[in-house]
């Protein structure tokens, strides 16, 4: 029986040689996907209630670039965007009032917190049995693979410190501006593959570091020179 290859995602690097700097890199959805995926952990909650200028690493720019793009052109649903800014805890408690339960088509009172009162009768709500809250997905599953936030035709640009745009010329331009870029002949351009180690040290950077990118995949490049 043949072993399973690991999953790996492509991406395109843009690396300036002269620094040792990856400029961007060029990704589909899948890796856009996973960077997006981080903030629908427990540390979403962390990045939007600390602040994202107190924020270690480059979280708060992840989260920055998911409020700013498209709900429309980029993102799978303006729900999408509300899940992966504002994450809930998977598993919450509620409150029900005992004397509006809706057996019978009426309106059912619901809370979240132990001390709310029905605004219909006054009775404190009793406690629920535990709620698992699933993503708008059948069975919490992303359909067939095809979309889990982005939508699949697009195509971003990836900055060194996270900061996720659309790919779009004038983009590259500008960020060739600000790093006096003349010639992009200077330029080199690799290819590589992202799997589940390259995935837990982008992670591990991301929460460290304001250089991920250059950090992660030119690492082990810079340490040796610097030997």
């Amino acid at each position: 029986m043949a072993a399973t290859k690991p999953t790996t995602v492509s991406k395109k690097l843009l690396i300036d040689p002269k620094s040792d700097r990856i400029l961007f890199a060029e990704a589909g959805k899948d890796f856009v996907d996973f960077l997006f995926y981080i903030m629908s952990l427990p540390v979403g909650t962390v990045v939007r209630l600390l602040g994202k200028q107190r924020t270690v690493g480059c979280l708060g720019n992840i989260y920055e670039s998911i409020e700013n793009l498209n709900d429309y052109y980029y993102m799978k649903s303006a729900a999408t965007k509300v899940i992966l800014l504002k994450p809930m805890s998977k598993y919450t408690n509620l409150y029900w009032c005992k004397n509006h339960q809706n057996y019978n088509g009426g309106t059912a009172y619901v809370a979240n917190h132990p001390t709310a009162a029905c605004p219909s009768c006054g009775h404190y709500f009793m406690k629920s049995n535990d709620v698992l809250f699933v993503n708008p997905t059948n069975n919490g599953v992303p359909d067939s693979g095809e979309e889990a936030f982005i939508k699949r035709a697009a195509t971003f640009m990836i900055l060194d410190d996270l900061v996720v745009r659309p790919m779009y010329t004038n983009s590259i331009i500008t960020l060739l501006d600000k790093f006096n870029i003349k010639d992009v002949n200077d330029l080199e351009e690799k290819t590589i593959g992202v799997g589940v180690n390259e995935a837990v040290e982008l992670l591990r950077a991301s929460m460290q570091s304001k250089t991920v990118l250059t950090d992660v995949f030119l690492g082990g490049k810079k340490k040796s020179s610097e030997v």
